[in-house]
């Protein structure tokens, strides 16, 4: 699902909800959960999962056009875990 195709799910789901305010309401979601992230906090959305920081250490990497070594620097990936109501519901599902 794309943020669009969430965005017309959730204008359909309430149909008093038009267009521009499920933007808005999809937007604001979505900035929190990565102003949180940027703060080095985590996310928990209880039955759904939760989103954290994953640190990465410095390695030596190689360019694989030609083979040179190169530095990668160390840095945090965001990471999503999720929890046990929905890999229950996914695991169901199929």
């Amino acid at each position: 699902m794309t943020r669009s195709e969430l965005i017309d799910a959730l204008a359909q789901r309430f149909p008093r909800l038009i267009k521009t305010d499920a933007d808005i309401a999809v937007t604001e979601i979505l900035g929190a959960i990565a102003r949180t992230l940027i703060e080095g906090r985590r996310v928990e959305i209880r039955g759904f999962g939760t989103f954290a920081l994953n640190y990465r250490p410095p390695r030596v990497g190689r360019n694989p056009k030609t083979g040179e070594r190169v530095d990668v620097p160390a840095k945090y990936t965001p990471h999503f875990k999720p929890g046990k109501e929905l890999r229950e519901r996914v695991d169901g599902y199929r």
